[in-house]
């Protein structure tokens, strides 16, 4: 399921590409071949967006728990879809014959100083959109970074608390024992000796729980 959403990624990444450089030299070209650069340009549009929407159908297949990377790396996508689109009308638009003459009029130096502005306005957008997609990406591995890390704790947490289980466990076992062997030293205390070598070895092994314990509480 992933390596067919990774070919998709790679197909829309190269197809992104051409679309970028098409676009770039649409208001360059003359009237006849910007015409057909434009009507390749909305193919390829078309292209991409059918792409976006087979990527779309292979995530909702991932399981849930896997879900999450594959869908911040379609919303990537799909801004960056936003964005050809955007760009492709400001490019038609800016740069058509029709609204050209309407803002620069017939004077030559009135026409260059406009283009050039326009010109600069256009390369302010782009690199605005360059930041903002560099900020989204850095977000995006942001927020990747800190599901990972609230795993981690989360696993840390069951191991902790499956290690203070095991200490009351443990406790308790030593609890018991202690009072055990407390009673069969309170009989010896009332003879007032160790009738045996067994005894002697329960009053060893009572005094390694009480220091066991200690450790323990500590």
């Amino acid at each position: 399921m992933s390596s067919d959403f990774e070919g998709y990624e790679q197909d829309f990444a190269v197809l992104s590409a051409e679309i970028t450089s098409k676009i770039s030299r649409v208001p360059r070209l003359p009237p006849d071949e910007k015409k057909q650069m434009v009507a390749n340009v909305e193919k390829q549009l078309e292209e991409a967006r059918e792409l976006l929407e087979q990527m779309d159908l292979e995530v909702r297949e991932i399981p849930p728990q896997s879900r999450g990377m594959y869908s911040n790396r379609m919303r990537s996508y799909k801004q960056e879809m936003g964005k050809l689109e955007t760009d492709f009308k400001r490019s038609r638009i800016a740069y058509s014959d029709e609204v050209r003459n309407e803002l620069l009029g017939d004077d030559g130096n009135s026409s260059e100083n406009q283009r050039a502005h326009l010109l600069d306005n256009t390369e302010r957008l782009e690199r605005s959109s360059r930041r903002l997609e560099a900020g989204y990406q850095i977000a995006v591995e942001t927020e990747q970074i800190g599901q990972e890390m609230l795993e981690n704790l989360s696993h840390d947490r069951e191991k902790i608390q499956r290690a203070r289980d095991r200490l009351r466990e443990t406790d308790a076992n030593l609890g018991k024992s202690s009072r055990i062997l407390t009673g069969m030293l309170r009989r010896v205390a009332d003879t007032g000796q160790l009738e045996n070598e067994e005894e002697q070895k329960l009053l060893q092994v009572w005094e390694s729980l009480q220091r066991a314990q200690s450790h323990t509480c500590q």
